[in-house]
């Protein structure tokens, strides 16, 4: 399952689809191998490509705004939001993906929820036995919220684990519905684990990449970083859909 779950999709996306050709025109002296390489590599890294991608995998949870969303039990925020560890007393590094913390302490803070939840994710760094949640859980005590207010699941290692615990959680604390965050490209994939968890899930998208009202322009043409990023980003996602279905 961990080869399936991590490893197997680099060879799916533009990446190992570029590897893979470069290797194959090599053993077997073509051309037209190399050409097919150059043209995943320069379509997956054009904007017009990668913001169009991650767009569609966005479409189907659009934002909500705050006002409008109903309240529960407890604001669920998903992992993956720190970046590498810090000094003390520095700034918190987040990742492009902060807003997913942002978004949970803004719902606690609107009455949304009585309880915040930060997920057991394990740290990129390994020298320290806290999870993601722990730190996440300081941070959020300096913006205002109380700390007993606050909970951190058990050690989690992927979306199916934070269901999982969070589904522990609510079976021990009797809760009934949560509001989940996480960003709008992952919200399908996270929604269908907490739904087979047994989780009722009032859905909180944040952390949008593609503009729908941005007109195309020339530079869409060119390639960027940026591009190369979002149509990985939204490829991985779809794999990781069909992975959870089939084998979950």
């Amino acid at each position: 399952m961990l080869f399936l779950n991590k490893l197997l999709p680099v060879f799916v996306l533009p990446v190992g689809w570029v590897a893979l050709l470069i290797l194959f025109a090599m053993w077997k002296k073509k051309r037209w191998p190399l050409v097919a390489a150059l043209a995943v590599l320069y379509l997956s890294s054009i904007p017009l490509v990668g913001s169009r991608l991650i767009g569609w995998v966005e479409s189907r949870n659009p934002p909500v705004p705050v006002a409008q969303v109903e309240p529960a039990d407890v604001v669920v925020v998903l992992g993956g939001v720190l970046g590498p560890r810090v000094e003390g007393g520095t700034v918190p590094n987040f990742l492009d993906t902060s807003e997913r913390f942002d978004a949970g302490v803004i719902l606690l803070q609107a009455g949304k929820a009585r309880t915040l939840v930060f997920t057991g994710a394990r740290m990129s760094w390994r020298d320290t036995a806290a999870t993601e949640g722990d730190e996440l859980k300081r941070i959020a005590e300096t913006r205002g919220v109380p700390a007993e207010r606050i909970l951190v699941t058990r050690q989690v290692g992927n979306t199916a684990d934070e269901a999982a615990a969070v589904a522990e959680l609510m079976k021990s604390h009797g809760w009934r519905r949560v509001i989940l965050v996480t960003s709008g490209w992952h919200m399908a994939r996270a929604a269908h684990q907490f739904q087979k968890a047994g989780v009722d899930c009032t859905l909180f998208p944040v952390d949008f990449r593609h503009d729908p009202a941005r007109a195309v322009i020339a530079i869409d043409f060119l390639p960027r970083g940026e591009a190369w990023q979002q149509t990985q980003t939204a490829l991985r996602e779809c794999y990781g859909r069909l992975f959870y279905r089939l084998f979950r």
